[in-house]
């Protein structure tokens, strides 16, 4: 059975945020040393023991200003140590972000599990509300509009 992780993404204030933010890491990625993944990641403390049902098709839904608004399908779950000696986890993603529907969430450390029945659904490629400006996503979500 499909898991997901659920992560809040610090320092973004939208979704085209974190879009930027990729293509920036993309784009320096060759320079960034050997054992690096050259594709998206995010660098984890702690390891996901659930890794198998990570890999059928499990996603980490990104939490921006309180609410779940899209998901990077995950690649590869790659354990390492750090030069420090502490091991740590490379969560590799696709680099392709998909809009999901908003839902509200209050901020938690690290990432949590995300069963699958509990993940917001994907918005269509065309879909209206992501050319709406992102004050008035935030305030219809908070709604309970979106």
């Amino acid at each position: 059975m499909t898991l997901h992780l659920i992560k809040l993404c610090v320092g973004a204030e939208s979704v085209e945020d974190l879009e930027e933010w990729i293509a920036g890491r993309i784009a320096d990625n060759p320079r960034a040393g050997p054992g690096v993944p050259r594709e998206p990641f995010h660098i984890t403390r702690m390891v996901p023991k659930r890794v198998d049902e990570l890999m059928e098709n499990g996603s980490l839904y990104w939490v921006i200003k309180g609410q779940v608004q899209c998901r990077q399908r995950i690649v590869e779950v790659r354990p390492f140590t750090d030069g420090e000696g502490i091991g740590r986890c490379f969560l590799v993603l696709d680099p392709k972000i998909v809009r999901t529907a908003w839902q509200p969430r209050r901020a938690f450390q690290g990432w949590r599990y995300l069963k699958a029945n509990e993940a917001p659904a994907d918005l269509p490629d065309d879909a209206d509300i992501a050319a709406m400006p992102v004050a008035l996503r935030s305030e219809l979500a908070e709604l309970g509009l979106l």
